[in-house]
């Protein structure tokens, strides 16, 4: 019975350590954070069409802080050319990349255009 509260002891500092590592490995992961945003532009059918809403998009931010692969994951309009103008706004925005371990690192974010007539 006297071994009982050193194993006791000893299991609760592994598990200490074990959340430990954990929390600092988390700490070590950043994502990307954007730098610059460019809008959107309207094709002159979706303006006369009176389109709006949000394009959503899929991305991979890599390691220099571009925007590499863009895939449409909610369309808002393939007929007047909203979605292809959403994949062209993202390609064109800048990110501070993400890093694991202190090195940038590619990472897939999701992103929405908001596509509002003034």
């Amino acid at each position: 019975m006297r071994f009982l509260p050193r194993t006791l002891a000893i299991t609760l500092w592994f598990v200490a350590f074990v959340g430990i590592g954990v929390a600092q490995e988390i700490a070590q992961q950043t994502t990307p954070v954007l730098v610059k945003e460019v809008k959107p532009v309207y094709t002159k059918e979706a303006r006369e069409a009176r389109i709006e809403g949000i394009v959503g998009v899929d991305a991979v931010v890599l390691k220099d802080g571009t925007v590499g692969d863009v895939k449409i994951s909610k369309s808002l309009d393939q007929k007047y050319g909203l979605d292809e103008e959403a994949i062209k706004c993202a390609k064109q925005w800048l990110f501070k990349p993400g890093t694991k371990d202190g090195k940038p690192v590619d990472v897939r974010v999701a992103i929405e255009i908001s596509f509002k007539l003034k």
